[in-house]
């Protein structure tokens, strides 16, 4: 299959050879799981459960809400000891609304309604019971999957594409399960085509993982599941690049992937729609990468949701030395944290521990204008100017050169000469822009109520004016057909 170029992209060095031969091993059942109700991108869930209440394992617990959201599953069976906050795997660690549960050690679970013939299910059934099962994008954007199949269809979807590209270093969560459960990912692959009627199957995986290549291929045999080869490169697993790489289209600024009739879904996420709609098994665990420098064994576990972190360094022999850093997911796009207490998600693909060795952090210095960032930016931007411009608080003219588009992938700052941590301008710009659009959005529902308050009085006033004017009118009528009568009184 002919593959089209991508632009820009570095090669950091992989590291996935602490992890990568280390088969999936399902971790101890936890004492206690930290649920958040926020684990996806949208609205966060709604507790539907009491302070006390026993619940068995993928019993509902919380109900997605609004129209992008996910629901929750008890990940095992025991008590609700706790439903308040809890410390967010995310650099704040900030407090959270969490639901803590208390295992029972029985790991008994609810009653599931299982089939042999998935694809049995309408196209809206498929959907449905993926949004039953609380299945969210587990490649790390967390998109409610069942949105995205039903958005999909209704917009003439003809491509999926399956990203096996794993691009992150360290990261192996994604090859292992390729390599260990492959007949499964290939049949939650076709579930989810006949789900948005897809013409064109594709599943891209790098080159640097042959194994997870020659397993989904053997799983593959007899479907219309192409699997391609494509070239090892950082951030070669982004939904716009496995796109380029794979079709040659490009997402237009702005847009989605359905406007150009493609589907972008992770290999995990395809295992899990295959145990929700074979086995009636909503979303419970996932595949983890416990990997760094300063982990002991480095190594790949099934983790429950709500697992605390702590417990996973721990199944992993504990600390070898200590860590400079501690991050949840890959080390070019994940998240920084400082507490082990915080819980697994759905999102969490990697726990890794860096030394400092690794992060080779180093100051930052005047930026030389080599523009090296510019060549290394996948999506084409000028990174440095952006740069420039938010130093400035020039937010607008960072827009004008393309921020919105901005993948975030740190290609940027991997590159810098001059060591600039040009991504955390364009994450800082990013919230910050968010928070004024939220603000703009406040003031403009403010003013909406302030203007329909104004217009509810002015018709009140209205209305009182008239009943007034009709009372009026009235008690000079009475008084004129009095003073008329008693003329005629008189006249007699």
């Amino acid at each position: 299959m002919k593959l089209f170029d991508l632009r820009g992209g570095v090669h950091p060095e992989g590291k996935k050879n602490l992890s990568g031969e280390r088969h999936i091993r399902v971790m101890p059942l936890p004492k206690k799981l930290f649920v958040p109700m926020q684990q996806h991108i949208g609205a966060p869930a709604t507790p539907c459960v009491n302070l006390g209440e026993h619940v068995l394992k993928g019993q509902l617990i919380a109900k997605a809400q609004g129209g992008v959201s996910s629901s929750i599953h008890a990940p095992t069976s025991g008590v609700i000891i706790a439903i308040g906050d809890h410390a967010a795997p995310h650099p704040s660690g900030l407090p959270v609304p969490t639901i803590t549960l208390e295992s029972d050690g029985e790991d008994r679970w609810v009653t599931t309604e299982a089939t042999d013939t998935p694809f049995a299910y309408s196209a809206e059934d498929i959907a449905a019971r993926v949004a039953a099962a609380g299945i969210v994008g587990l490649g790390g954007a967390t998109f409610p999957s069942a949105l995205k199949l039903n958005l999909s269809r209704n917009s003439g979807v003809q491509t999926l594409i399956m990203n096996g590209g794993e691009c992150e270093p360290y990261l192996t969560c994604d090859d292992r399960i390729m390599r260990e459960r492959a007949a499964e990912i290939i049949e939650g692959i076709r579930l989810i085509a006949t789900a948005v009627d897809a013409k064109e199957v594709l599943v891209g995986i790098e080159d640097n993982k042959p194994e997870a290549i020659a397993a989904m291929q053997v799983a593959a045999q007899g479907s219309a599941v192409k699997v391609v080869t494509m070239p090892s490169m950082y951030p070669m697993g982004s939904e716009k690049q496995i796109i380029q790489v794979l079709t040659g289209k490009e997402i237009p600024a702005g847009g989605r992937p359905s406007d150009i009739g493609v589907l972008v879904h992770n290999v995990a996420t395809a295992f899990a729609v295959q145990q929700a709609l074979r086995y009636g098994k909503p979303l419970l665990s996932r595949i983890v990468t416990v990997s760094g420098g300063a982990i002991k064994t480095p190594c790949n576990v099934e983790a429950l949701i709500g697992t605390p972190v702590s417990e996973l360094i721990e199944f992993a022999d504990g600390f070898a030395r200590p860590a400079a850093r501690m991050v949840l997911g890959g080390p070019m796009m994940g998240q920084q944290f400082t507490q082990t207490n915080v819980p697994v998600v759905k999102g969490t693909s990697g726990v890794l521990a860096l030394t400092s060795d690794e992060i080779g952090q180093a100051e930052a210095s005047p930026c030389i204008r080599c523009s090296t960032c510019v060549r290394a930016c996948p999506v084409g931007l000028l990174p440095l100017e952006m740069a420039a411009h938010i130093r400035v608080s020039d937010l607008t003219g960072a827009v004008d050169l393309g921020l919105k588009d901005c993948i975030a992938c740190g290609s940027c700052s991997y590159v810098c000469p001059a060591h600039i941590p040009l991504v955390h301008f364009f994450n800082y710009a990013k919230g910050d822009l968010a928070a004024q659009e939220r603000s703009k959005l406040k003031q403009e529902a403010t003013k909406k109520l302030a203007n329909a308050r104004n217009e509810r009085m002015a018709r009140i006033e209205r209305e009182r004016a008239e009943a007034m004017a009709k009372r009026k009118a009235a008690k000079e009528a009475r008084e004129r057909a009095a003073k008329e009568a008693a003329a005629k009184v008189e006249a007699v």
